[in-house]
């Protein structure tokens, strides 16, 4: 089983490592945390030091998980997605094991599935992408890069989802819809009808 880092400390850090614990891939080596942060241990796992000490830890263990939580903007994760690629990590993808994804599909590197999704034949998942417990991306939709599918959206077919935007818990896209790149919908709404780029979306949308 190979090793791999954990990058956040918050909330979707633990629910990340618990998906680790799901599958039989990958063993967390430990966790990395922002300066400042006290802890030695979370869930058990040793914290291995703080961003800055990066470049030394990759040298030893490649595998990088960026578990830091994505809502409002992905710039965080993109940042250090961005960083990471530039210290030559790799960024596998985390499949729990209670999680169904299609041979037929895409999934990008750095990408985490996690506990009860589903991903359908013919939908592509970009690179850095959380798709939350329980979410559903139905048949040929297109995910791209550092997006955030939150817990039990479903997201019909052959709907577009632009780069680094966020779809809130329990939200239904209908099919054929395209959200712009860096959209924000917010939790539980239906969405109907195209959403532009970088809209925030706090009403059902129909």
């Amino acid at each position: 089983m190979s090793s791999l880092i954990a990058i956040g400390g918050g909330g979707h850090c633990r629910a990340c490592i618990d998906v680790l614990d799901a599958q039989k891939a990958f063993s967390l080596a430990g966790i990395v945390v922002q300066r400042g942060d006290p802890r030695k241990e979370i869930l058990g796992f040793p914290v291995l030091g703080f961003d800055e000490n990066l470049p030394d830890l990759i040298n030893s263990v490649s595998n990088v998980l960026i578990a830091v939580g994505q809502i409002e903007t992905a710039s965080v994760r993109i940042k250090l997605y961005e960083n990471l690629l530039s210290l030559n990590a790799s960024f596998p993808i985390i499949k729990s094991d209670l999680a169904y994804c299609s041979r037929y599909s895409e999934v990008g590197a750095g990408s985490i599935l996690m506990h009860g999704c589903i991903i359908n034949s013919g939908a592509q998942i970009g690179r850095n992408c959380i798709v939350n417990s329980q979410a559903l991306i139905e048949h040929d939709a297109k995910i791209a890069d550092h997006c955030h599918i939150s817990t039990g959206a479903k997201i019909n077919g052959d709907v577009s989802i632009g780069e680094g935007a966020f779809i809130g818990s329990g939200c239904v896209v209908k099919e054929g819809v395209s959200i712009g790149s860096g959209a924000v919908i917010g939790a539980g709404l239906r969405v109907m009808k195209d959403i532009p780029d970088r809209a925030i979306i706090k009403a059902n949308h129909v």
